[in-house]
């Protein structure tokens, strides 16, 4: 049973590219179709329990899948059978940079890279502003769907950490209090 565990999670860590929601159908294929040792029933409440808890979707779900299964040596097979698919491309591609980072071609394709890299993570943060500001993506952009409180907390908040340099952990615990009070009061 451990070794179908640890073949079926490989599989999983293998395939899942897209991250870690991208693991939940290839998981309940791999554990409710193919394996058949749960039902889609109890799939879906560790499921539901690997969200809740923090980490990974896609490691807490082969964590708990694998307690489930066969206890602390099936949580450990399914967590490794997970992750090690993803480590091993990581160390492979850390080995070849460290072999080839001297060349020029490298180097072109890593710059070529970083404007990329900076949109995506442009994006990633406007999504999240326009979350937190109105509440949904750029269509509900509305000054009627406009947040005050957040926007104001949002200020605050760069206002703190640039100018004064504050931590930042500080500043969301901080924002976090403040805005829980302003709600309770309003």
């Amino acid at each position: 049973m451990l070794l179908k565990l640890f073949f079926s999670f490989i599989q999983v860590g293998l395939f899942s590219v897209g991250g870690g929601y991208a693991a939940i159908p290839l998981i309940q294929d791999q554990i409710v179709n193919n394996l058949q040792v749960m039902t889609l029933a109890e799939f879906t409440d560790l499921i539901t329990i690997a969200e809740m808890t923090p980490g990974p979707i896609s490691i807490n779900s082969a964590t708990f899948v694998g307690t489930r299964l066969a206890g602390v040596p099936g949580a450990i097979i399914c967590t490794l059978g997970c992750v090690l698919p993803a480590f091993c491309i990581c160390l492979g591609l850390a080995y070849l940079y460290y072999k080839y980072r001297k060349f020029t071609g490298v180097q072109t394709v890593l710059s070529a890279l970083r404007p990329a890299v900076v949109a995506l993570i442009a994006s990633a943060g406007t999504s999240i502003l326009l979350l937190a500001l109105f509440n949904g993506g750029f269509a509900q952009a509305t000054p009627a769907n406009f947040r005050i409180i957040e926007f104001g907390l949002f200020c605050a908040g760069l206002i703190c950490l640039r100018r004064f340099k504050m931590n930042a952990i500080s500043v969301i615990f901080g924002s976090g209090v403040i805005g829980t009070l302003l709600y309770m009061v309003i």
